[in-house]
Parts: C-alpha cells; sequence; structure tokens
C-alpha cells in the first residue's frame, strides 16, 4: 500500500512540473508573442527545476546517510527502504529499490563481487514474523539471486529465525544494523542496551556454543532468555523453551 502511495505521489509531482512548464509558456507567450524566445525561456526553466530537483535529492541522500537508529525508528518504510540504499551503497554494493508495485518480495536489489541479493526491508516497533523469511525466499526464487537478507531495526521471532536458518537467509536485525550505521556515520550515538537482570547462574543452563563459556539466566525487554556470561564480549543467547 505504502510504494502505490509513493507512486501516486510521483504521478502528482511530475503533473505538477508539467504544468509548471505550461504556465511558464503561456505567460511567456503571451508577453514576447516570439516563439524563440518562448522556447528559451521554457527551457531555461526546465534546467532550474533540474538542478532544484537534484540539490534536494542531495540534500536528502546527505540527511539519510546522517541518520543514526532513532531517526529510522521514526520512518515509515519507503523511508526505511531509501535509507538502506545508501547506507549499502556506502559499504561497496550497487543498490536500488524495486518497483513501488509488482516487487515479488524484495524491497531491494543489491549486487557485489557478482552475486546477486534480494533484500526484504522491515521497519517495524515490533518483533519481525515468519511472513516476512517466506516472501524474500520466494523474491530470491524470482530475481535468480545469489543470497536473500532480512534486514530490520526491530528483532525476529522464532519462527522466522528457525525458518532463515532452512532456508540460508541471512537476517539482520537491530544490533547489527546499528553496526553498520556507526560505520556509515561513526558520529552516531550508540543507544544505551536495555537494562539486564541477570539471575543467579546454574549448571542446568548449559555452556554457550559459540565460547563455551556458562550461560546465565537474564531477563530483558522482551523476558527471560539464556544469555552468555560473557557478554559484550560474546553476545550468543539462547531462547528459553515454552
Amino acid at each position: 500500500m505504502s510504494k502505490r502511495k509513493t507512486k501516486k505521489q510521483l504521478r502528482q509531482f511530475e503533473d505538477g512540473i508539467k504544468l509548471i512548464l505550461l504556465l511558464v509558456a503561456g505567460v511567456a507567450g503571451y508577453l514576447t508573442q516570439s516563439l524563440y524566445a518562448t522556447l528559451w525561456i521554457v527551457g531555461a526553466a526546465m534546467v532550474l527545476i533540474i538542478v532544484l530537483v537534484v540539490f534536494q535529492n542531495n540534500r536528502q541522500k546527505e540527511r539519510l546517510r546522517k541518520s543514526g537508529i532513532r531517526d529510522i525508528d521514526s520512518m515509515d518504510g519507503i523511508q526505511f527502504e531509501h535509507y538502506l540504499k545508501e547506507l549499502y551503497r556506502s559499504r561497496g554494493y550497487g543498490a536500488e529499490v524495486t518497483n513501488a508495485s509488482g516487487d515479488y518480495g524484495a524491497d531491494l536489489l543489491l549486487n557485489k563481487d557478482g552475486k546477486k541479493i534480494v533484500v526484504q526491508a522491515k521497519r517495524y516497533s515490533k518483533d519481525v514474523g515468519i511472513k516476512a523469511v517466506q516472501e524474500v525466499i520466494g523474491a530470491k526464487s524470482y530475481y535468480k539471486a545469489d543470497e536473500a537478507w532480512v534486514v530490520s531495526n526491530s528483532h525476529f521471532t522464532r519462527a522466522a529465525k528457525e525458518l532463515a536458518q532452512k532456508g540460508t537467509v541471512l537476517l539482520v536485525d537491530r544490533e547489527m544494523l546499528i553496526d553498520y550505521i556507526l560505520v556509515l556515520n561513526p558520529v552516531s550515538v550508540r543507544p544505551a542496551p536495555a537494562k539486564l537482570t541477570t539471575l543467579v547462574p546454574s549448571s542446568t543452563n548449559g555452556t554457550c556454543s559459540k565460547c563455551g563459556g556458562p550461560m546465565v539466566l537474564r531477563t530483558g525487554k522482551r523476558g527471560e532468555f539464556l544469555g552468555c556470561s560473557s557478554f559484550p564480549k560474546c553476545r550468543h543467547t539462547e531462547d528459553l523453551s515454552v
């Protein structure tokens, strides 16, 4: 829906430009009574409009590149897609936002080192579910891509993580996105992590599969979970069985 709305706004903008040029032509023709002078004035108006549009686009790109995670949290879906385009271009990827309609599950197409990557962009205030992973798997097949990613400013549900693992889909969650942001915009401030309540370690919690350290029971904003006792050096977590 949001992409269709943006496409409509683009058509309205183009219609506005055409109307301005017609008005300029009409006024110039009336005042000069010369076809040559009218064409010259209309051409100058077109050049001015192009310069203004390019200037505005460059300002918008620069503003996007300076965005932090808090700015992203207040973006709409389309703004987030264009932010990711600038983000991945800064990381050496060829990046394009897909057409406003008929994207077949991909919001962006990336290219690097001969690989094509389809990306679903999810600017969410809640955890991203399994549907996003399903759609990007379909997009990978449709675009004949080598990889499929889902990038979000939020986190992912357990079902989404399980399907992504089986479908070899890369999930870029909030923490990974913040790391990328800090490379693009080093002056961006990393938000303070959510306060964690660490409970008494228990041998029944097992050991970390990444570093071998003991796992401890923690409580965060999404409830209880097992986290590596070596945090923040090791960020491995495990969901508790329901």
